[in-house]
């Protein structure tokens, strides 16, 4: 017999005992399949409201100039903090301190001329009619005077409240309109808010004091959690929007600004079963499989189950799972409707 021959022979029946004994170790059809489980839990659930939103104070404020006129100086930039009473920007003054003088000097005028025409009037030189004129007169001129004065003080812009600057929209040697804004200030006295555009279709279903979780990009695997203080009457024309505010306690120490991912959760509205996600077969579109420990603890049961939606790792399912109590998580993939399993301590 051919040498290699002989030497294959062993190989060959060594390699048969190999077969045998990994076939010893294939699970018998009849053996249970080893599986892990969890509870399906029952809650008062409604889908989460998710948008984006910007961090900010609850009160920003917009600062400008009573009249219009060229801007002299902005003593402040943009993230500054100033105290209430601190003169942030002025104008040029030099058309604005002559204004006044001229409407001054006409108050004076006036007040000077009324007094004439009373003493006529007294000697019976001049009518009553001329007397009350005179004194309609001192009056408007008067009322100038003040007008003139007040839009003296109001060509400063002073700090209503301690707080930060937002914004810095001027410079100086602009000519700025009446009521443009020139600086931004932004108040904590009130606290942090993120303010948002939800769509019409989910505002509905929100009301102040829901719950929310906001998330930043800036802080990886932290989240703050605040409520609904604030929810839009109508929507802006621009966007088809409302806006929302969610006030964030623990925001105070953030800068303004920040972009936030917001989950609010409205008020539950029915009783729906929640099992982790890893529990679904077959997922596609709001459908998915399900295996159920029936009721002996020893077999399954597969359910088609209706989803609802994702509540972070678990999901909530609209239908399905009527009476069942435990869900397969662990060796699903290996199961078949009416197999029986074991269930791992």
């Amino acid at each position: 017999m051919n040498r290699n021959v002989l030497l294959l022979v062993p190989a060959l029946a060594l390699g048969a005992w190999g077969c045998t004994d990994a076939a010893s170790k294939v699970r018998s059809p009849d053996a249970p399949v080893v599986v892990r489980v969890a509870p399906v839990a029952v809650e008062r659930l409604s889908p989460p409201v998710t948008a984006t939103g910007t961090l900010g104070p609850k009160e920003d404020v917009a600062l400008s100039f009573k009249v219009g006129g060229v801007v002299a100086r902005v003593l402040v930039n943009e993230g500054d903090r100033v105290r209430a009473g601190q003169t942030l920007a002025a104008l040029d003054l030099g058309e604005i301190d002559p204004a006044v003088a001229r409407a001054r000097a006409a108050a004076e005028k006036a007040e000077r001329d009324r007094a004439r025409v009373a003493r006529l009037y007294a000697d019976s030189v001049a009518t009553l009619e001329q007397l009350q004129d005179a004194g309609t007169a001192r009056d408007a001129a008067v009322a100038e005077y003040q007008a003139a004065s007040f839009n003296r003080r109001h060509a400063v812009i002073v700090a209503p409240a301690d707080g930060v600057i937002l914004a810095r929209s001027a410079e100086p040697g602009e000519v700025v309109s009446a009521g443009a804004q020139v600086l931004s200030l932004g108040n904590r006295a009130r606290g942090q808010v993120v303010r948002m555009g939800i769509a019409d279709r989910d505002v509905v279903r929100l009301r102040p004091g829901d719950p929310a979780r906001v998330s930043f990009d800036a802080f990886p695997g932290r989240s703050f959690e605040g409520r609904v203080t604030e929810i839009g009457a109508a929507a802006d024309p621009a966007t088809g929007t409302y806006r929302v505010e969610v006030a964030l306690p623990g925001a105070a120490g953030l800068a303004s600004g920040l972009v936030g991912t917001v989950e609010i959760r409205p008020a539950a509205t029915a009783a729906l079963a929640l099992v982790p996600v890893e529990s679904l077969l077959e997922a596609d579109g709001g459908g998915a499989t399900v295996f159920a420990l029936a009721g002996d603890g020893r077999h399954v049961e597969r359910r088609a189950v209706r989803l609802a939606f994702l509540d972070g790792e678990r999901v909530a399912v609209r239908s399905g799972l009527e009476g069942a109590s435990l869900v397969v998580t662990e060796g699903a993939d290996r199961l078949s409707a009416g197999a029986r399993v074991e269930v791992a301590r």
